[in-house]
């Protein structure tokens, strides 16, 4: 296929009336386009206007791709759709057009217009079209003036509705009853009118984030006619507690950013498909969550509680809880019973509260035997905490005061993978002889920003990576690494370690040693002769490796 006696010049032509005339810089609609082309691709061009005759004979055409040019309202006539009777498709986005077109083909399935500067529509842009299915309008400049009262009149069927990023104080009336997908976020809607949602039974997604929606701009009947609303994110609104009246087929319910201080108990328990609760940001505290407001929730796994104003943990967690994110709290204690009924929990971050090592209950986390990460780090804990759940993978106490691990805090932990104890205050005789021993399945160990002068001994086999930059460290003993065969990465940047204090033999027998980090170390000479043999080893290892 090539440019025949009717193909312009640049495109590419096809015998099934395919012309595609994308990229190629053209300024005006390309004139003595083949007369059966029923799909024509001319995005990413500078058309500024149409030729209504031009398109007119272009009479079998499904397909026009116009976006991401420079097409305005006036140069797209009204009458420039008016014969194009098999029209399926109409791509507009990225243009320069304020008015929508007065008047589109009732054959259209699926419109897309976003990205302009559109602030008018009339009653047939998109009303009298029984097969539309797909409209976008999100990007542009439409308030509620901009909108004929029935926008969807005889078009039932559309299922896709994308008008975000506009200026809309109101949830438009008479939506379409067959739509599925509703975005309508980042607006400036105040108020959902009586009964905006009462028709949409089919309604699965619904997308009104980052609003000015209240609680007084909506009542308990607003969602409740939503029957098969599985997603509903009403995030980064004004609301001081949860809508009441909510469906019970929501699955993910986003309730973030928003001003909520409380959760009663019957606003959230008729969700009975409730899986992600998403809470973060708000102004939540223990004594504002009802004991029973998660009842009966089996299916709720997942609980989002960061960044509230929790000074405790609250009672009556979902017993089924698996993921549970209340960081960055105002939680100075852990009690006995705190957990004691989430027995499914896998993941707690619990990181950048007020915890103090003596406020931890040494029995809290005494159910918790399915838990697999556990996060502590940014508390005021002094000394490493006893009662940690045995089958925990990964254990994270960054940015602490830790400076003592006592006898036996650490023992039984086989399964632990990953331990990250950075930037606290341990010292090489402020751990327990043999603490490592017992993690037999350790293999990432991050000790940097503490006040070691000396490797760890006795470190387990099963270690691969080790993290010791910015330490106190100046001397590496021969047998160092001699229990850790496996190791791959050893992080000693930023220490006292002196030129000649390395030995080669030290990393001789490390087959599996892929970095070997010791920069910005004390250097005595300039002399290349003295640098350490394993260093630049380890250098062109890397590179091979690369």
């Amino acid at each position: 296929p090539g440019p025949g006696p009717a193909c312009p010049r640049d495109c590419g032509c096809t015998q099934e009336g395919v012309v595609d005339c994308g990229g190629i810089d053209l300024k005006e609609f390309p004139l003595l386009l083949p007369e059966l082309t029923n799909h024509l691709s001319l995005q990413n061009n500078q058309i500024e206007e149409i030729f209504p005759e031009e398109l007119a004979r272009l009479y079998r055409l499904e397909t026009l791709n116009l976006q991401n040019n420079r097409l305005t309202s006036k140069g797209l006539p009204e009458e420039a759709f008016e014969h194009l009777e098999n029209l399926n498709y109409l791509y507009l986005a990225n243009n320069k057009l304020t008015v929508a077109p007065k008047f589109l083909p009732n054959t259209l399935i699926s419109a897309d217009f976003a990205a302009n500067y559109l602030t008018k529509i009339y009653g047939l842009t998109f009303g009298q079209k029984p097969n539309l299915r797909s409209v976008y309008l999100h990007n542009n400049k439409l308030s509620d003036a901009g909108l004929p009262d029935n926008m969807f009149n005889g078009s039932n069927n559309v299922e896709i509705l994308i008008m975000s990023s506009n200026f809309l104080k109101y949830v438009p009336k008479n939506l379409p009853p067959a739509l599925y997908k509703l975005h309508l976020q980042s607006n400036k809607l105040e108020k959902i009118p009586k009964g905006a949602f009462s028709d949409l039974a089919g309604l699965r997604e619904l997308y009104l984030q980052n609003n000015y929606l209240s609680n007084e701009g909506m009542d308990n009947e607003t969602f409740w006619k939503l029957s098969s609303l599985e997603y509903l994110d009403l995030s980064s609104n004004n609301l001081s507690q949860i809508p009441s009246g909510l469906p019970r087929n929501i699955v993910l319910l986003h309730l973030e950013k928003n001003a909520i201080k409380v959760i009663d108990r019957d606003v959230l328990t008729q969700i009975k498909n409730l899986e992600y609760l998403l809470l973060h940001n708000n102004k939540l505290k223990a004594r504002g969550i009802h004991p029973l407001a998660f009842q009966g929730l089996k299916k709720l796994h997942t609980v989002h509680l960061y960044n509230n104003m929790l000074e405790r943990i609250p009672s009556g967690l979902p017993r089924r809880v698996k993921t549970l994110m209340i960081l960055h709290n105002q939680i100075s204690e852990i009690n006995r019973n705190d957990f004691a009924t989430t027995y499914f929990l896998e993941e707690l971050n619990l990181s950048y509260n007020k915890l103090t090592s003596p406020q931890i209950h040494r029995e809290a986390f005494r159910k918790l035997r399915q838990l697999k990460s556990l996060d502590l780090s940014g508390n005021n804990l002094h000394t490493l905490p006893f009662g940690f759940p045995k089958n925990l993978q990964v254990l994270k106490l960054k940015e602490n005061e830790i400076s003592i691990i006592p006898k036996g805090t650490l023992s039984g932990m086989t399964k632990l993978r990953e331990l990250y104890l950075s930037n606290n205050k341990l010292k090489i005789n402020s751990i327990y002889a043999r603490a490592w021993r017992e993690l037999s399945s350790l293999q990432s160990l991050d000790m940097a920003g503490n006040q070691l002068t000396s490797i760890p001994l006795g470190l387990p086999e099963s270690l691969e990576y080790l993290y010791l930059q910015n330490n106190k460290i100046t001397t590496v003993s021969e047998n160092a690494f001699e229990s850790t065969p496996k190791i791959k990465g050893i992080y000693l940047r930023f220490n006292k370690i002196a030129v000649g204090a390395l030995k080669e033999s030290t990393f001789q027998n490390l087959k599996h040693l892929q970095v070997l980090d010791i920069e910005g170390n004390l250097e005595f000479s300039n002399s290349s002769k003295n640098k350490d043999d394993s260093e630049e080893e380890m250098e062109d290892e890397e590179e091979e490796e690369e």
